[in-house]
């Protein structure tokens, strides 16, 4: 947020990680480097904004960390509030803490909410695992919506298309993959709901196991 107030884009870029992943409120484009993250707050900077945490989730695991919640910003340019729901991972690169993916949309006001419960959210990782059991590329990538990003568990690039998520795992699914979540923390929102936290998937190809973090948004 300091980093905002100055109203210099490269500042704020700095704030991410080498591999960020950017989601931002006011446009369609996932931001997927430096130049793209920096070309976005060269628009964005000229609101003058300054947001305001109202609520969140922090979740905390090995040199890595999450908030996700609800904020709000107030555009100095105009004095217009704009409230939207958040996420930021955090992990510590070169000796800081830097922004890995950062999900913002505008709250849907007046939209009716599609309910759902905890229980059900946890069961939509269990649709993905099966769809990952048909060993079908196709089948997987189907679970995703039309603008999902994908940072995989065994890829450094990010898989912003359908065609992407597609060849990741084509790749992936040769190991016959099958996870398991260790644990967990579900939020719900209007419409939208985010599963994050420690799963293992476990290779039948080699009977090898693989540890990792994880964080799935849903949206309806």
């Amino acid at each position: 947020n300091d980093a905002l107030a100055t109203g210099d884009s490269k500042k704020v870029a700095a704030r991410y990680s080498k591999e960020a992943v950017l989601l931002p409120t006011v446009s369609d484009t996932p931001r997927t480097n430096e130049a793209l993250i920096t070309d976005y707050f060269d628009a964005f900077l000229l609101k003058k904004p300054q947001g305001t945490i109202e609520s969140g989730e922090i979740i905390i695991g090995t040199n890595w960390a999450q908030d996700a919640g609800i904020y709000e910003f107030t555009m100095g340019a105009t004095g217009d509030k704009v409230k939207a729901r958040y996420s930021f991972v955090y992990v510590f690169e070169d000796g800081e803490w830097k922004i890995s993916h950062h999900h913002s949309s505008v709250m849907p006001e007046g939209i009716l909410g599609q309910p759902i419960a905890k229980d059900e959210v946890r069961s939509l990782f269990n649709l993905w695992n099966d769809a990952l059991a048909t060993g079908d590329s196709k089948k997987v990538a189907a679970r995703y919506s039309k603008e999902a990003v994908l940072l995989p568990t065994v890829s450094d690039t990010p898989r912003t298309n359908e065609a992407l998520i597609t060849d990741y795992f084509d790749a992936f699914l040769l190991k016959k993959p099958q996870g398991t979540i260790e644990s967990g923390e579900i939020i719900i929102g209007t419409n939208w709901a985010q599963d994050a936290g420690i799963y293992e998937f476990t290779m039948g190809a080699d009977g090898s196991k693989v540890k990792a973090r994880y964080s799935f948004i849903y949206v309806h």
